[in-house]
């Protein structure tokens, strides 16, 4: 019996001491075998063999392809931060091969929004929500709208131009990265809690709820900024059905283009010489929406048998020009229209406000063409620093880059019952993103290159030239620096037909029946002063 146990005590030892080696054979081989990678325990285990789930440790930026991924979002933002920054000089000075026929806001703010939704995605990259990956989605979806309707618009894609659409289509991309890389931090996230922890996590600590709250407030904002510049862009679509009368024609070597009509026929007079075709200047707004009332019926009534006047850069149908941009040049490029469109005068030259200005520096580069000037409470070279004012500058810039979100054009539309005509050259046009672009380059060279232009302009216009200045007797009453500037006008030349201030008329003298009634007086015996 003794023998007998001590056997089976020695087998059983001896089993045991073998089952413990193989165990501990097993558990060693693996651990032999297996190569460090990614997803390799960085801590030995605790307790359990799990880390804490607040630990440091447990994050998705320890997967390659999280980290890779972060850094092309860095990559993204960089270029499209130094994009933005060359898209803000462009407003003020145009790169070669950058000038748009726009107005240059909306490709800034696609960009902005760019550089917004990129930052966002850093800030609170390590902290994915389905609330964010939902923003995204839905801001990507209202970009892939607005590049479809850039693209199949033509005029928007003409106006927008290479600039544009670049713009639009990185804006779209970026927006679809924000999602997918969302996504994959998401995955990250979940795998490495797996790995370290042994679960996914479904709990959120106070500071990553305060985030995740933070982003989609931030996030929601985009969204209704996003919709906001959709909701424009399908009203710039439809402005753009509406057809100008006349034509519009390249110039300044087919960078931009002018739109020019001519009412009535060439006539001539008892000796076979043309009769004086009215050039109209228009003042501070298009002439569809100022001077064409009064003009018109001077047609119908006789007094004038032909006239002709187009849209200034950024203003109704004429695209924005490239920046800077001076009387001169605006002048300029009125002089290539008129000659492919045939039209070689004689002229009389018809202006009010700051119209004034480009008119006096046209008659002085076509002295032989221009038989009279009629200044209507014409803006004087020495007060161009009122246009020209920083203060002036700094405002109808902020109010370019707000444009393209058009809240109050889509107000006018939806409440006011404003048209497509109201928007393009009517009460509307002056909240337009192109004619804020117009005047704020009108406002960038005022006081420097236009005013140098029209000081040799008064030089060089011929004393013999008839003119005909009208003041409104509002803004001289009210300016006494106006009043003698005024009278300063009529100095332009030494051939005064008349100087007449129309007592109770504002600044659009024609507004009022003594004026309208005194302006077709006066441009009836300009047009026909020899």
């Amino acid at each position: 019996m003794v023998s007998l146990w001590g056997s089976k005590n020695g087998d059983g030892q001896h089993n045991d001491l073998d089952n413990a080696n193989d165990e501990e054979n097993s558990q060693q081989q693996p651990r032999q075998s297996r190569d460090a990678d990614e997803r390799t325990r960085l801590l030995p285990p605790r307790g359990e063999g799990y880390l804490d789930p607040d630990d440091p440790a447990v994050s998705p930026y320890n997967l390659f392809t999280v980290r890779a991924v972060r850094y092309v979002c860095v990559l993204f933002l960089i270029i499209s931060f130094l994009w933005w920054v060359l898209l803000l000089v462009s407003i003020f000075v145009s790169p070669p091969m950058m000038h748009s026929r726009g107005s240059g806001f909306f490709d800034f703010s696609f960009t902005t929004l760019t550089v917004g939704n990129l930052l966002i995605g850093l800030l609170f990259f390590s902290i994915p929500s389905k609330a964010m990956e939902i923003s995204s989605l839905v801001i990507a979806g209202l970009l892939l709208l607005d590049m479809i309707i850039v693209l199949a618009v033509q005029r928007l894609r003409s106006e927008e131009g290479w600039v544009g659409i670049a713009s639009v289509i990185w804006a779209t991309a970026m927006a679809l990265y924000n999602v997918m890389s969302d996504r994959v931090v998401a995955w990250g996230k979940q795998e490495e809690e797996e790995r370290l922890t042994g679960r996914k996590e479904t709990r959120r600590t106070l500071r990553e709820w305060c985030a995740v709250l933070t982003a989609t407030i931030i996030m929601i904002v985009m969204i209704v900024i996003t919709l906001f510049l959709t909701a424009t862009l399908i009203l710039r679509s439809r402005d753009a059905s509406l057809k100008p009368p006349g034509e519009r024609y390249y110039v300044d070597g087919d960078k931009y283009k002018l739109h020019l009509a001519c009412i009535g026929d060439v006539t001539f007079d008892a000796h076979h010489k043309k009769n004086p075709t009215v050039l109209v200047e228009t003042g501070e707004y298009p002439f569809e929406d100022t001077m064409d009332d009064w003009i018109y019926g001077a047609y119908q009534n006789g007094t004038i048998g032909r006239y002709c006047y187009y849209d200034r850069p950024g203003f109704a149908w004429s695209d924005n020009a490239p920046s800077p941009h001076s009387a001169g040049m605006t002048s300029d490029a009125l002089s290539e229209a008129l000659a492919k469109a045939g039209e070689e005068g004689p002229w009389v030259l018809v202006s009010a406000g700051v119209g004034s200005i480009y008119s006096r520096i046209f008659s002085s580069r076509h002295v032989r063409d221009v038989h009279g000037l009629f200044l209507i409470d014409g803006l004087h070279e020495d007060l161009l620093h009122r246009i020209g004012s920083p203060r002036r500058g700094f405002v109808l810039w902020g109010r370019g880059i707000i444009s393209p979100l058009g809240w109050d054009r889509l107000f006018g539309a939806l409440f006011k019952g404003r048209t497509r005509e109201d928007r393009v050259y009517g009460k509307s046009a002056y909240q337009a993103g192109k004619f804020i672009k117009a005047k704020l380059q009108e406002n960038l060279v005022a006081n420097s290159l236009t005013k140098n232009e029209v000081s040799q302009a008064r030089n060089i216009q011929t004393p013999n030239t008839p003119l005909v200045v009208v003041s409104s007797g509002i803004e001289v009453r009210r300016d006494k620096e106006w009043e003698r500037k005024q009278e300063d006008l009529t100095k332009v030349t030494d051939n005064l037909l008349s100087w007449d201030v129309v007592n109770r008329a504002p600044h659009q003298v024609w507004l009022t029946l003594e004026g309208r009634t005194i302006l077709e007086k006066r441009l009836g015996e300009l047009v026909q002063a020899k």
